[in-house]
């Protein structure tokens, strides 16, 4: 099989590929990218690609011929771009790169990187939406998502394959660079306890397990991927010792300045989870990719969580030296 991932570069896609090279059923991974791969590859082939660049795109997909497109080539806020960036890279990416997909004579099988925020908080909206749900983003990071579906749905009705959307819950990790997750990493993080809801999170090792599961399971219609469970802000906070310190109303606009300085933007889909919730049903996924993800609770246990650092005690001929 021969699996083209977008978004290589980013932690998600780089460990996406060490886990397709194991598969010895893999015969060829290549990989496109504003940025390098963050870890070691070793089969895999990487082009360094900017999104805008519709040419260059086009010609390495449409030369490779891919029989499995794992479009992970999804921009967040705050995450290594500024919203703008993001929401400008994230849809020339789509178009180009799902565009000349559509056209490959190979191609069996789409699947794309999308999220519960493109759902949206509306008021009135279901707190725990299954896939039957209308999607009706009310953050420019769930529009983002919404509208690479749709890229991915129109290049899949043009080749007539089946396309997988993953609506992935808000992934957060030790490792990835996640506005959210260093957000809640802050020695005070502001909260509002009087109206937040709960959210569910997913760990980065099990987003990409996913992604690999649907590159085999070929599943026609989106899933959600969600962490059993779910945690109020307040009570994530507590978890992680730190200081929950309330915010209400316009506060948010000064609490958002703050994180920022602390260098931890809070864009708007991460404000909008922190005080209107965001979670989803996800046992359609783990029925169709049989997986199943770690607890929410055990996610905010292992953001956390930090390796001490072990420095090493100089020897004596070093010391005398």
């Amino acid at each position: 099989m021969r699996v083209l991932i977008t978004g290589m570069g980013g932690e998600l896609g780089t460990r996406v590929a060490n886990l397709l090279e194991e598969d010895e059923s893999v015969t060829e991974i290549l990989g496109i990218d504003l940025f390098p791969p963050r870890r070691r590859i070793f089969r895999s082939e990487f082009h360094r690609v900017e999104p805008t660049d519709r040419r260059k795109a086009v010609h390495l997909v449409r030369d490779f011929d891919p029989e499995v497109i794992l479009h992970l080539g999804v921009f967040e806020p705050h995450s290594r771009t500024n919203p703008t960036e993001a929401q400008r890279s994230t849809a020339a990416s789509a178009v180009s790169v799902l565009g000349a997909a559509a056209k490959c004579p190979s191609l069996t099988s789409i699947v794309v990187r999308s999220g519960v925020e493109a759902y949206g908080r509306r008021r009135g909206a279901p707190t725990r939406p299954d896939e039957g749900a209308a999607l009706d983003p009310t953050s420019p990071f769930g529009a983002s998502l919404a509208h690479v579906e749709q890229v991915a749905n129109e290049a899949g009705d043009v080749a007539g394959v089946p396309v997988t959307s993953l609506r992935l819950a808000p992934i957060v990790g030790p490792s990835i660079p996640s506005p959210l997750g260093r957000y809640l990493r802050l020695p005070a993080v502001a909260v509002d306890p009087l109206s937040e809801m709960p959210f569910s999170l997913l760990h980065q090792e099990d987003a990409c397990q996913a992604m690999v599961a649907a590159a085999w399971a070929r599943h026609d219609g989106p899933l959600n991927v969600v962490g059993a469970g779910a945690v109020t802000a307040t009570q994530a906070v507590l978890m992680g010792r730190r200081i929950p310190v309330p915010v209400f109303g316009p506060g948010w606009l000064a609490a958002a300045a703050v994180a920022e300085m602390q260098g931890a933007p809070l864009p708007a889909h991460a404000r909008e989870i922190l005080v209107r919730g965001c979670t989803a049903d996800g046992a359609l996924a783990r029925s169709v990719l049989g997986i199943e993800p770690r607890s929410t609770h055990d996610v905010v246990s292992q953001l956390y969580r930090w390796d001490t650092v072990a420095h090493p005690e100089p020897s004596d001929q070093a010391a005398r030296r």
